[in-house]
């Protein structure tokens, strides 16, 4: 019942405050519509004027049992929708959110009509629509390759001289094996075989360009020649859904060829990928070597598929990191570090984790599920919350908000929860008989024997021969998953317990497994020390020289052909790359924080939190656990540089002023001087926001600012419009500066407040009714969301190069997170400049326990290592050394 509220919430206020838009921005109470708003980029690609939210939702209206709304959302989806825009979109996004959501509606809708009381009227619009939309991607897939460009134009398809697409070269590997499911779909539906066609071709493609020694493949790989643009792999971004649509188009279509494809795939990630718990991204090439010490949001998928697998071990214990992680955070971040820190801070209301939790819950019967399941509801409805919606995480650290409702979150987070809560009286329809698509749309299982016009030769062992031994050909039967032992998934569950807060998972690294009592592990960046001289020693071995500088630093250069073996260089080129994360992460540790500035006033309750930058002088919020809480009033003059005119409309209020014209220090003397509290500066630039700029924090003057003693907080000027609006709307404003969003029990405490902003279990109030104060009604506080680790990165984004502060603006700004500009890799040399002599950042816990070490030859595994005799040509080391810096450069530039 509360999911169906939830729902009912987000869905409502999308199709009030922003239909026909295509995505609802729930902290302004309007609908982003492309061209209208700041780009955010390639995220703005699922956009294409086409009512995306109402497709992508349609099916979930008929799990939720909302047949009547259901009906009516078809009806305008069929009247409103236009698919012929002059727009470009992303290829992958539409298939899978608009295709998939017409082919899902349609699905639902043709079910509905045959139980003889809802859709009787239906005669296959949605279908005819979803052919309509097939047709207009099928130009992407004019290549030689069959892989499809990564951007098509709903109009002028590709290479027209309008379409404005069509140039690109690369596109990511989930983007182009993440077709099938639909593809074929609209096959079998409309009895139009050139879909599934053209989706097999782009499979095939894939399949064979596959790195044959390690059966893995890359990231983004060239639409044109089948090369690999990024070869690191793994299971999250730009993958995910490949491996995910080989096992469920042996499922929808019953062709042998796709479970060998994943089967073969599968075993490569467990051998190479899963690090238990963890799954860490390796070389293609070198499968043996980490691509990168974090791990993205969107592997959190993998567990559910594991599950269809039938493979349920290892799914118990990555669910159950990630988990972990949750509890630590509120929220999964978008990516984090093998020892639990924030890497990338957002969180856009991803569904994947609650979708392993469903699946994990259908084969386990695990009540614990459940209970994870009730974690998710209450902090969705406690952290993202807002009176227009769900807003998406701007830092899960803070609690700071987006102004962004993404179409999935309606199309699969409901789905999933609503299903984990569901008993089978509860649904119209068996949910059995029916597989999800990776944006949870259903398709009938029925189409695996209808419309069959593609010959189901084995394709596969045209490309490798296959041991039969490695597969599986049934799919699990759940009932024998599990001994008789209700404890089993418990026991599995159990070691994991303090993984995030306490200790690094334990495993048996690769350098004990296969070396035994040989060599010791290469040094590590993090032990480095300048005046140990077995360190430099070691150095020396890898092909790195320590230089000292004049100003006390070291720099460290790598050459690869001075090292004693090609290991060695392989070592070292490591160990340069963990410096580089070192030293980067050490100049981000010296910046401040974002900060939040959360609305605590009528009707916003504290459900809207903004991102704000610090400032390096005032009050620091850190040190002052309640922060500041006051109304707010507008300054006159409203720059602030002159002597406040209206002292008595500021005193013990928060001030708010403009941005300009005088020094940040100069306008906190002023309001403080006028009795203010505190201060916020809203920027003077028409539409900057921290959704698109890089977050800043407001330096001093020069002087000595220990006299200024308010907090000082900088907001964009699309984040300090929300606060003057809700000045228009309601006058009386009040706020809270904090270090990091508080929770709304711990903001009213002592106040008769809505109930549902302390115990989201229970039923939902009215949203305008008052606060009163009344003592005999006192609310138990709860706990303070967890605070944000102090060594983790301030802000989720970078600055654009010269972005660091405005010279011609008196203000003076600082960037909160600066590239380290003195570090750099060349093909020749790797530099690290500006390492400390003696000081190595000491993380949370090391991380030896799942780096892996260098593969060894089959005839080094059972006798001690010699490292010196390794004899490899010339060209090879070369040719390995460029490759391995090109993947190293790569990931530097590498973002979700």
């Amino acid at each position: 019942n509360q999911v169906l509220e939830m729902f009912e919430h987000a869905y409502s206020n999308y199709m009030e405050h922003a239909y026909p838009a295509d995505e609802l921005m729930p902290l302004t109470c309007r609908g982003r519509v492309r061209g209208q708003e700041p780009s955010r980029g390639d995220v703005d690609d699922a956009l294409g004027k086409f009512s995306l939210t109402l497709i992508d939702t349609l099916d979930t209206l008929v799990v939720l049992n909302k047949t009547k709304e259901f009906e009516e959302a078809v009806k305008k989806v069929i009247k409103d929708v236009n698919l012929d825009n002059d727009i470009v979109v992303s290829v992958f996004e539409t298939n899978i959110r608009v295709l998939g959501g017409l082919l899902g509606g349609h699905s639902v809708a043709i079910m509905l009509k045959e139980k003889g009381e809802y859709m009787q009227w239906y005669n296959g619009e949605l279908l005819h629509m979803a052919k309509e939309l097939g047709y207009k991607l099928l130009p992407a897939f004019n290549t030689t390759s069959g892989l499809p460009y990564p951007r098509v134009n709903l109009k002028f398809g590709v290479r027209h001289p309008e379409a404005r697409t069509g140039t690109e070269t690369d596109t990511c590997t989930a983007c182009a094996g993440t077709l099938i499911l639909e593809f074929a779909a609209l096959s079998r539906f409309t009895g139009t075989s050139i879909f599934e066609e053209y989706a097999r071709k782009a499979l095939d493609f894939i399949w064979e360009k596959r790195q044959r020694s390690s059966n893995l493949v890359g990231v983004t790989i060239n639409i044109h020649t089948g090369d690999w643009v990024r070869k690191d792999s793994g299971v999250g971004a730009g993958i995910d859904s490949y491996y995910e649509y080989l096992l469920k188009a042996y499922v929808l279509l019953g062709d042998d060829s796709f479970l060998e494809r994943f089967n073969t795939h599968y075993d490569a990630i467990m051998r190479y990928i899963s690090q238990p718990p963890l799954l860490l991204d390796v070389h293609i090439h070198k499968p043996m070597l980490n691509a990168r010490t974090w791990m993205d949001s969107l592997l959190a998928f993998f567990p559910g598929l594991q599950v269809l697998k039938g493979d349920i071990r290892p799914a118990i214990e990555t669910h159950e990191m990630l988990y972990q992680v949750i509890k630590k955070h509120n929220f999964l971040p978008e990516a984090f570090t093998t020892d639990f820190r924030v890497h990338w801070a957002q969180h856009p209301l991803r569904p994947e984790f609650a979708e392993s939790t469903y699946f994990l819950y259908k084969a386990t019967g695990d009540p614990y599920y459940l209970e994870v399941g009730k974690t998710l509801i209450e902090n969705l409805n406690k952290y993202a919350r807002v009176p227009c919606g769900f807003a998406a995480m701007k830092d899960v650290r803070t609690g700071s908000h987006e102004d962004r409702m993404d179409s999935f979150f309606l199309a699969e987070m409901f789905k999933y929860l609503y299903l984990l809560f569901a008993d089978k009286e509860d649904m119209i329809f068996d949910i059995e008989d029916y597989i999800f698509t990776t944006e949870a749309h259903l398709l009938p299982l029925w189409l695996s024997t209808t419309n069959q016009t593609i010959s189901k030769k084995n394709t596969t062992t045209e490309y490798t021969e296959l041991d039969d031994s490695n597969f599986d050909w049934t799919c699990p039967n759940t009932q024998i998953l599990f001994p008789n032992d209700p404890m089993f998934a418990q026991s599995i569950r159990e070691p994991l317990k303090n993984v995030v807060d306490k200790s690094c998972p334990r495993s048996i690294s690769r350098a004990e497994e296969n070396l035994g009592s040989g060599p010791k592990p290469p040094l590590r960046a993090r032990d480095f020390m300048a005046s140990n001289p077995e360190h430099l020693e070691i150095l020396k071995k890898m092909g790195v020289s320590l230089i000292h500088l004049k100003d006390g630093r070291v720099q460290l250069v790598q050459h690869a052909v001075q090292a004693a073996s090609s290991l060695d260089a392989e070592d070292g080129l490591r160990f340069m790359q963990e410096m580089i994360e070192l030293s980067s992460q050490q100049q981000k540790e010296q910046q401040l924080p974002p900060r939040a500035v959360q609305i605590v006033s009528h009707p916003f309750f504290g459900r809207v939190v903004l991102t704000a930058g610090p400032a390096q002088f005032g009050m620091d919020l850190s040190k002052h656990k309640a922060g500041t809480r006051g109304f707010v009033a507008t300054i006159k003059p409203y720059n602030g540089c002159s002597e406040i005119t209206n002292p008595e409309t500021v005193k013990d209020k928060i001030a708010l002023m403009q941005r300009g014209q005088c020094m940040f220090a100069e306008k906190a003397r002023n309001v403080q001087k006028a009795g203010a509290i505190g201060g916020i500066v809203i920027d003077d630039n028409e539409g900057s926001s921290s959704d698109t700029a890089p977050l800043f924090q407001m330096a001093g003057d020069g002087k000595n600012t220990d006299d200024i003693t308010i907090p000082m907080l900088f907001l964009f000027n699309k984040e300090g419009n929300i606060i003057l609006d809700a000045i228009r709307e309601y006058e009386a404003v009040e706020v809270l500066l904090s270090d990091k969003a508080k929770d709304r029990a711990t903001i009213f405490k002592g106040k008769m407040i809505p109930n549902y902003i302390i115990d989201s279990n229970l039923e939902m109030e009215n949203m305008d009714q008052k606060l009163s104060e009344n003592d005999s009604h006192k609310q138990n506080s709860e706990e303070e969301a967890n605070s944000a680790p102090q060594d983790v990165v301030a802000v989720s984004e970078e600055p654009e190069e010269g972005e660091s502060s405005d010279v011609a603006d008196p203000d003076t700004l600082s960037p909160t997170h600066t590239d380290s500009g003195s570090i750099s890799i060349s093909n020749r040399d790797s530099h690290v400049a500006g390492t400390d002599e003696a000081s190595a950042l000491e993380p949370a816990c090391t991380q030896e326990d799942h780096q892996p070490q260098e593969q060894k030859t089959d005839t080094e595994s059972n006798s001690k290592v010699n490292w010196d005799n390794k004899v490899q040509p010339m060209e090879s080391i070369l040719a390995d050394w460029n490759e391995d810096i090109e993947a190293f450069e790569m990931m530097e530039k590498d973002e979700l």
